[in-house]
């Protein structure tokens, strides 16, 4: 079968379609002809070797952690699912090979009828990190919450989980985003210099909690929370530790050096809960690009261009 991989640390272009083996679902697991699946912002960091002292790699690395596709093996004492059923979920975060023809699913959910194959390959993983990150916190009704970032393919499906929780919503973006940040139910702000006094007048009683899917900010992000504890880092790798700031991730042991420290129990039960959502008409999944796994290279370079409006898929 095709899948993604990369040979060497590099640019988007070390990034190609290798004719491998397909894999086949164990116990507990599913696989799955991919229609579609995310491109994940942390493997572009891998890719480049900017992670390359704290995230050792193995070669040649796999890529991809989210699918969405039709079921088509189901392992032993897997219930509940079967052959020819359409589902979104994760692969075990150590084998990862999502961007294939074919994917072994570690955790599913049924494909909400509303999604489209890109929105359904596009959303576990954020839904994942998302409901992580807002447990973590605490985030209930009545709350207010900061997310830095807050357009991405990431930040986007935070603040509407956020939302969907009752929280009011305060998010970052460049200006040509604020109205779609206003249909995602938040309130929008530039990022920036100024951003705690802009907080100020958004919301004066002050935040609850901080979720940063940007990377950068820290020093700021704490002041505008006032407590380190009330501030998780999905992006910055290496700077979290050194501002008291709690990075939240989900790579297994053996692949993240000290300095990251330890993964934190993956969120899957958001997935049923986006299910929920979805069919409610509450959670959607943006799309910036769609691109054939041929051009997995030009979905890395846009990626990495960091300008993308919601997430990146690759169609199987």
């Amino acid at each position: 079968m095709r899948a993604i991989q990369f040979t060497e640390y590099g640019p988007p272009g070390v990034v190609h379609v290798a004719e491998v083996e397909a894999p086949h679902a164990g116990p507990g697991e599913i696989r799955v002809a991919v229609r579609a699946s995310g491109i994940a912002a942390g493997e572009i960091r891998i890719r480049s070797g900017e992670m390359r002292a704290l995230v050792p790699v193995t070669f040649p690395y796999r890529t991809g952690v989210e699918a969405a596709g039709v079921v088509d093996e189901v392992g032993d004492g897997v219930t509940g699912v079967g052959i020819g059923d359409e589902v979104f979920g994760m692969a075990d975060s150590a084998a990862r090979g999502a961007n294939a023809e074919f994917a072994v699913l570690a955790a599913w959910a049924p494909k909400p009828a509303g999604w489209s194959w890109a929105e359904a390959g596009g959303a576990a993983g954020a839904v994942e990190a998302g409901t992580r990150v807002l447990d973590r916190l605490a985030v209930g009704a009545g709350h207010t919450v900061l997310v830095q970032g807050a357009a991405g393919g990431t930040g986007s499906i935070v603040v509407q989980l956020a939302v969907a929780r009752g929280a009011t919503v305060l998010g970052t973006a460049s200006e040509r985003n604020h109205e779609f940040l206003r249909s995602l139910g938040a309130k929008p702000t530039t990022y920036g210099p100024g951003l705690a006094e802009r907080i100020r007048a958004l919301a004066p009683s002050g935040v609850d909690g901080v979720v940063d899917c940007a990377g950068g900010t820290l020093p700021e992000l704490v002041a505008i929370a006032g407590d380190p504890t009330r501030v998780v880092t999905l992006a910055d790798v290496t700077a979290a530790a050194e501002h008291g700031v709690h990075l939240s991730h989900g790579a297994p042991a053996g692949e993240t050096g000290a300095a990251v420290g330890a993964a934190d129990p993956l969120a899957l039960h958001g997935l049923p809960i986006a299910v929920t959502l979805a069919g409610e008409g509450r959670l959607r999944v943006p799309v910036a690009a769609a691109f054939p796994l041929a051009e997995a290279a030009a979905a890395h370079e846009l990626s990495e261009s960091r300008h993308a409006r919601g997430k990146i898929v690759l169609m199987s």
